[in-house]
């Protein structure tokens, strides 16, 4: 029996994907769970699984290849027990005029074994098909793909040089040089996603500060009573934050909506989207149920959630479902941000870096930890009261965070 593996929709809204590469050849057999190939979305790349057992005996889409459309048929596996097929039959989409029988694709040809003691460069099979007919040398290659990988137009720079364009400037001879940097289908992604975002839902911005004297008292404590071993924890101010906002839209639910065309939607459940920089782009892997989990459990979830996003191994199901988002930019020292709405959710926390201030306590000016806090709403969903609000009770959790369980 004839098995046709198309390109399955691997996250909310897929249409389409490149495929990186192939990780079986014409010929090999195959069982349930073994990786076929490798597919880039605009989260991350995920790798293919057969579901079935038998002979992969064609490859219909070739390593290197974009904007593949879901549901294509990327190759073809004779499942076990069945005569081997020759040639393919005809698809059910196929038009009544007769066409040319497609011939099987070679499989891209196998890399040059790396030297003793060296690991091979992360390049596409595409790329490295065409680096080996130009006799270009991949090691020391720098890549522009995700996590670094190289593509074939980094082979055709290196073969050509460097790709360098200049503009003439519009008041003197001189000449402006830039380097072009193609897009990756995750930067393209989080442009439309943001355009749309921006220029669709009204954001109005509400800005407030908090005493977090207390809160790195809290947070020194816990993590100098961390254990030792797997047990092990730490910490940090984003985790205490996350939890905050957790809690606070647990008591304001109002403000743990979306807009839609016939009604606001108030969210039950309270899945908080931590925005996590990587290579190829801006990321929100999702702590889920935030609200119902202490700091150690939030903290643990959120390393592992950004380890796997800077890797590009986010599965489609670790960024789904988002309620709210929360970007913080504290390390970085910087004092405040003004967010993007991430659609459809309508709020979002941008977190700047704690700094020493004078604050007043009990009428006495003292030097104080004092952290800004930025909500951008989306005014269709979030009145500016509830924003008002829901502001108020992220303040009141993290200037007294002993109501934050561990």
């Amino acid at each position: 029996m004839r098995v046709e593996v198309e390109l399955p929709e691997l996250s909310a809204n897929m249409t389409e994907g490149s495929l990186v590469g192939w990780l079986k050849a014409p010929g090999d057999p195959v069982r349930p769970g073994d990786l076929l190939c490798e597919i880039e979305t605009d989260k991350s790349t995920i790798e293919l699984e057969a579901e079935v057992e038998g002979v992969l005996v064609e490859i219909r889409v070739p390593a290197g290849s974009e904007d593949v459309a879901v549901g294509t048929t990327l190759c073809i596996i004779e499942a076990e027990g069945a005569p081997a097929v020759s040639q393919p039959e005809a698809s059910p989409a196929a038009v009544p005029t007769p066409e040319p029988e497609a011939k099987p694709v070679a499989a891209p040809s196998s890399p040059p074994p790396a030297a003793p003691g060296e690991a091979p460069a992360a390049a596409t099979p595409l790329a490295r098909r065409v680096a080996a007919q130009a006799g270009v040398d991949l090691d020391g290659l720098a890549g522009t793909g995700p996590g670094g990988r190289i593509l074939k137009a980094d082979v055709e720079d290196a073969r050509t040089g460097a790709t360098v364009v200049r503009l003439p400037t519009a008041t003197s001879p001189p000449e402006v040089e830039y380097e072009s940097v193609p897009h990756t289908r995750m930067r393209r992604v989080i442009a439309e996603r943001l355009s749309a975002a921006k220029s669709e839902m009204p954001h109005f911005y509400l800005r407030i500060e908090c005493d977090v004297s207390d809160l790195l008292a809290l947070r020194a404590d816990l993590n100098a009573r961390a254990p030792t071993g797997e047990a092990h924890y730490k910490i940090s101010v984003n985790d205490i934050v996350v939890k905050a906002v957790a809690s606070a839209l647990r008591r304001v639910p109002a403000a743990n909506a979306a807009w839609g065309d016939d009604a606001v939607q108030r969210f039950t459940s309270v899945h908080v989207a931590v925005a996590v920089a990587t290579d190829g782009g801006l990321v929100t892997p999702v702590v889920r149920d935030a609200d119902r989990k202490g700091l150690r459990e939030i903290s643990q979830e959120i390393r592992e959630l950004a380890e796997r996003a800077r890797a590009g191994r986010l599965a489609p199901v670790d960024y789904q479902s988002g309620t709210f988002s929360v970007s913080n930019l504290g390390m970085y020292g910087i004092e405040s941000v003004f967010p993007i709405l991430n659609p459809p959710q309508s709020g979002i926390l941008g977190v700047g870096a704690v700094a020493e201030r004078p604050v007043v306590r009990e009428g006495r000016v003292e030097v104080g930890h004092v952290m800004t806090c930025t909500l951008s709403a989306d005014h269709r969903a979030v009145d500016g009261a509830v924003g008002a609000e829901f502001l108020a009770a992220v303040r009141e959790l993290l200037e007294d965070p002993l109501t934050l369980a561990l």
